[in-house]
């Protein structure tokens, strides 16, 4: 992901909540069914794959990976491997989507992260970037399956190839997110998405969510209302300046969307400097700030 001038944004963020609509029956969660520990546990077992650089062998290994947990879950899941061009030419990406059923309604909740590492940086395994919101969502899908009794689908969506190779362009990065959110789009299921929750970099044991300008106004609201709830709003602040991220490609197609990453994940508060770098490992993660960021995931759920 990459941070962009907050103007850059301004015609996306005038239409981005275009689909947002009426309240939709949802049934009564408990946010202490989400495990910290169980998701840290889940970020160090999917860590331990190494690198997984976008397009690769190594990514499809992870994403075999991701697809044999969810199914173990008992979570219905689908490998959506496809050609995208890329720097060094056309390569294969391959998305993981787990679909847990609503009942009887055509609204549609996307819960999202991606999976894949930055390539070029030796030694790097990517625990917080990325490996922190595959746990949360792994965590997540352990908790809504046996609970989830409400009018919308559920897709928990893994993302290959978020990462760029070169720069950020068409034809580098975001070629998970941009290839599902076209694929809503060409089957008519775009309309029917309520809301695309995107988890990236939320494992700092220094906890700093920092929500960008460019997401849904509602959903931006909705987290933090939610964390508040929790009493855990000071964990969460609006971010002066845009990030470019999975949501991006939903939000390009007027799906609402929201990006919960906390972009200060260093040495020190409002540092950066683990980031895409080899001290991006487990021991700078917490089962405090994955449970805190999965249970605002499901009081948002709860409060859509």
């Amino acid at each position: 992901m990459i941070g962009l001038a907050a103007t850059l944004w301004l015609a996306v963020l005038s239409g981005c909540g275009r689909h947002e609509k009426a309240p939709i029956p949802l049934p009564v969660l408990d946010v202490a069914d989400f495990d910290g520990a169980r998701a840290l546990a889940e970020v160090g077992a999917f860590v331990a794959l190494g690198p997984r650089e976008g397009g690769t062998t190594n990514a499809q290994r992870a994403a075999d990976y991701l697809a044999a947990r969810l199914r173990n879950l008992a979570v219905a899941t689908e490998v959506q491997s496809f050609p995208d061009a890329a720097p060094g030419g056309t390569a294969t990406f391959h998305n993981v989507v787990g679909k847990i059923p609503g009942t009887g309604d055509q609204a549609l909740i996307i819960l999202g992260a991606h999976y894949d590492t930055k390539s070029g940086i030796p030694g790097f395994v990517g625990a917080n970037d990325s490996g922190s919101g595959v746990g949360v969502l792994l965590a997540l899908a352990r908790a809504l399956k046996p609970a989830w009794h409400g009018a919308p689908d559920i897709w928990l969506a893994f993302f290959d190839g978020e990462e760029c190779r070169v720069t950020y362009g068409a034809q580098d990065g975001f070629h998970g997110s941009r290839h599902l959110a076209q694929q809503l789009v060409a089957t008519g299921r775009a309309k029917d998405v309520r809301a695309v929750i995107l988890l990236d970099m939320i494992g700092d044991r220094d906890l700093t969510v920092t929500l960008p300008p460019n997401g849904s106004p509602t959903l931006t609201s909705l987290a933090l209302t939610a964390a508040e709830r929790l009493g855990v709003r000071e964990k969460f602040s609006l971010s002066p300046v845009a990030i470019l991220d999975d949501h991006q490609p939903f939000l390009n197609a007027g799906m609402p969307a929201v990006d919960l990453i906390d972009f200060q994940f260093g040495s020190a508060p409002g540092r950066n400097d683990y980031w895409h770098t080899a001290a991006d490992t487990p021991d700078k993660l917490s089962a405090e700030s994955l449970q805190t960021t999965g249970r605002v995931v499901l009081q948002m759920l709860q409060n859509l």
